[in-house]
């Protein structure tokens, strides 16, 4: 999965940047490594962090928000909030899955 992440009135260390790959590396694994890629953008909405993200996965783009008194904290909510949203998408593309055509001899 390739990330992009970046920074609105924010300096992007590269603690952030490592720690925004170690967080959304979890959603990586639902899919093949090189059909994703996220960009991630962090924010100073005073008083609070905010974070957003869209990720590109195969036949969907997913977006989240999320906000927290640390970037750390806003970090964390937005990779709890995607991971959701990967799987609810994997749950709905496979109920909707064809059902396999097999031949009952008749």
């Amino acid at each position: 999965m390739r990330i992009e992440t970046f920074g609105k009135d924010v300096e992007v260390t590269p603690a952030l940047h490592s720690y925004v790959e170690e967080k959304l590396a979890r959603i990586s694994k639902h899919f093949d490594r090189e059909s994703c890629n996220a960009r991630v953008t962090l924010k100073l909405q005073k008083p609070d962090h905010h974070v957003d993200a869209s990720v590109n996965i195969p036949g969907q783009t997913l977006h989240a928000e999320a906000n927290g008194q640390t970037m750390y904290a806003a970090i964390d909510v937005l990779a709890d909030k995607l991971d959701r949203l990967v799987i609810k998408h994997k749950e709905k593309k496979q109920q909707h899955a064809p059902l396999p055509v097999s031949d009952n001899g008749g």
